[in-house]
């Protein structure tokens, strides 16, 4: 799995959201992404990346060795300091 197939799946999950992904190693398997929806309102920053995990399916256990994960409002987002 690419970093752009990672991308698309969750955005797939997560309709009208932000999403980056980046390949920390170059190998395929250890990834960061910074996913920004509003479908995170009101949940637990545990919940949130639960939603991520369901999105991706068998991709975290077959493909995916390690996930960094940031997950964020849009609201949260605007107002973030740790700007990218």
């Amino acid at each position: 799995m690419d970093a752009s197939q990672l991308r698309a799946r969750i955005e797939a999950a997560f309709p009208g959201s932000y999403v980056e992904v980046r390949d920390l190693t170059g190998g395929g398997d250890h990834f960061e992404a910074l996913v920004v929806s509003d479908q995170f309102e009101g949940r637990s920053l545990v919940e949130r990346h639960q939603l991520v995990y369901q999105a991706l399916g068998d991709a975290m256990r077959e493909s995916i060795h390690a996930l960094t994960l940031k997950t964020l409002t849009f609201a949260q987002y605007k107002n973030r300091t740790d700007r990218r």
